[in-house]
């Protein structure tokens, strides 16, 4: 019988952002609280989205929606690097940088806690920036899928290509 393996993989859904940015962008025209403070959040090429405003607590607001967004389309908060609001003339900006892919360094981590803690005869191995995991037993994976659940990583964790 040959071996049963899954991906761990940090990828976020493009369609579903920019869902979510334009909601989040009909929400801040429409909001009585954002009137007149020419706040706007827009893509900044393709994996930078800007917000402009005329003060800092305004464009943290607008960032705060646009994560609310996110949420309610299920996509994890921890795509997004979102820098401090900075003065720019008479506005303030955010710049935000979508994250994808796992490091070499964070793939190191995940298959030292699988070879540490995870049932025995499971391998991982470094592809890229994703993580193969395979074992003999289907139920080993499931176990190592809740042990790396349990984990809080500062990225966004998925697994795909389960056979």
């Amino acid at each position: 019988m040959a071996d049963s393996s899954f991906d761990i993989v940090s990828k976020l859904d493009r369609q579903e952002v920019d869902n979510a940015l334009s909601q989040a962008a009909r929400e801040i025209a429409t909001r009585f609280d954002f009137k007149g403070t020419g706040a706007t959040i827009e893509w900044k090429g393709d994996q930078a989205i800007e917000i402009v405003a005329s003060a800092d607590d305004r464009a943290s607001a607008v960032l705060s929606v646009f994560q609310d967004k996110l949420i309610k389309r299920d996509q994890s908060l921890k795509i997004l690097d979102a820098s401090e609001p900075r003065q720019s003339g008479q506005v303030s900006k955010i710049d935000i940088t979508l994250k994808e892919g796992i490091t070499s360094e964070d793939a190191k981590k995940i298959s030292k806690l699988i070879r540490d803690e995870g049932p025995k005869g499971v391998k991982a191995q470094v592809q890229g920036d994703e993580l193969r995991v395979s074992s003999k037993k289907r139920d080993d994976l499931q176990a190592v899928q809740a042990l790396v659940k349990s984990q809080d990583y500062d990225f966004a964790v998925q697994f795909t290509n389960y056979r």
